[in-house]
Order: C-alpha cells, then sequence, then structure tokens
C-alpha cells in the first residue's frame, strides 16, 4: 500500500511523506502508483522549478519514499500559492483512495 502523509502546523500543510508501492497491478502497469508518482512530481516541479522556491525533497529509491518540505518563510502570494497546490494534492489523493482503498492511503500528522 502507498501511504502519503501531510504535515501540518495548525491549518498550514508544510509537506509531505509518500512512501510504499500500492501493489495495485505489476510494476509499469500500476495505475495508483502512476497516479501517485506523477503527482507528487508535478507538485515538486511547480514548487521547485517554477516558483522557484527551493523546497526540500528527498528520495529513497531502496524505500520507495519520497519527501517534500516547504521552505519556512514564504512571502504572502507564495504562501497561498504553496497551500493551494498542496491542499488540492490532498483532495485529488483522497478521492483516489475512495476509488481505490486498499491500495493508497492519506494520513495528515501534526
Amino acid at each position: 500500500m502507498t501511504t502519503v502523509t501531510f504535515h501540518t502546523e495548525g491549518s498550514r500543510i508544510t509537506g509531505f511523506d509518500a512512501s510504499g508501492h500500492s501493489g495495485y497491478a505489476e510494476e509499469g502497469e500500476d495505475i495508483v502508483c502512476a497516479a501517485v508518482t506523477s503527482t507528487v512530481r508535478l507538485i515538486e516541479c511547480v514548487l521547485n522549478d517554477v516558483m522557484g522556491l527551493c523546497a526540500a525533497v528527498k528520495v529513497s529509491e531502496k524505500t520507495a519514499r519520497i519527501s517534500l518540505r516547504l521552505p519556512g518563510s514564504l512571502g504572502q502570494t507564495a504562501e497561498s500559492t504553496c497551500q493551494t497546490l498542496l491542499t488540492g494534492m490532498m483532495v485529488y489523493l483522497t478521492e483516489l483512495h475512495s476509488e481505490y482503498p486498499d491500495y493508497i492511503e492519506v494520513l495528515e500528522a501534526e
């Protein structure tokens, strides 16, 4: 199962951890893993490559884990955009969980 944990401080989403293989299908045919991976990569690219924020990203191929943390001090516009993106990601993955409850779990942790 893939687990995505969103980290929060109060109402602010500070980042997320995604780990594990969903097990929905064999590697290369697993649509749940593909959906999660595409979502994670999109958020990472928008934050770092488009917005230039330098969000901390750690990837471990061995443990099938990726984590992303926002920088601590963002301007008002960047903060608002980041919160919208991460909230959208959370909603999307929660909906994916509704469709595939045995393969993806979405959690929040303070």
